[in-house]
């Protein structure tokens, strides 16, 4: 799917206009503390994804979904009024996934960390099987009558 800058242009302004729209307009007491992480608009500038989270927890996101999909009409006529095109964009409000996707990879993170040290610590306690260095020195080796003499080639 080919990048359209005018449909850039046009997501970065319709979540500045929701942003402000949710700050000051919208006085639903079921809205949460809802922050706008990205819009999406198509190519042809008639749909728009927003994509939103919630601090809090299911029951504030529900309750926060409810009252953006009951404020929809009146952030789209506000989105039609400041961004002057022919036709408005239908809004879709998607919950972003973003905080629970960062907390399992901050979980899978703290895991692998937590193994790395249990390898660590068990690669510091670690003795070798033999003797630490199985090679001879040559002044280890006492060439003794019993021994075979070494050979001219060597």
């Amino acid at each position: 799917m080919a990048d359209h800058p005018r449909a850039r242009k046009l997501a970065e302004r319709i979540q500045v206009i929701v942003a402000q729209m949710l700050d000051t307009r919208i006085k639903d007491p079921r809205l949460g503390f809802v922050t706008v992480t990205s819009v999406r608009v198509t190519g042809d500038l008639q749909h728009a994804d927003i994509f939103y989270t919630v601090l809090g927890d299911d029951d504030a996101r529900t309750a926060s979904g409810a009252a953006l999909e009951s404020a929809k009409g009146l952030i789209r006529s506000e989105v039609g009024k400041q961004v002057g095109i022919r036709l408005t964009p239908t809004l879709e409000f998607h919950l972003d996934a973003i905080p629970e996707t960062a907390a399992h990879l901050e979980a899978a993170l703290r895991e692998a960390a937590r193994r790395d040290a249990d390898v660590a610590a068990l690669a510091a306690a670690a003795r070798y099987a033999g003797d630490p260095d199985p090679y001879r020195k040559a002044a280890d080796d006492d060439l003794g009558a019993d021994a075979p003499a070494p050979h001219p080639a060597d």
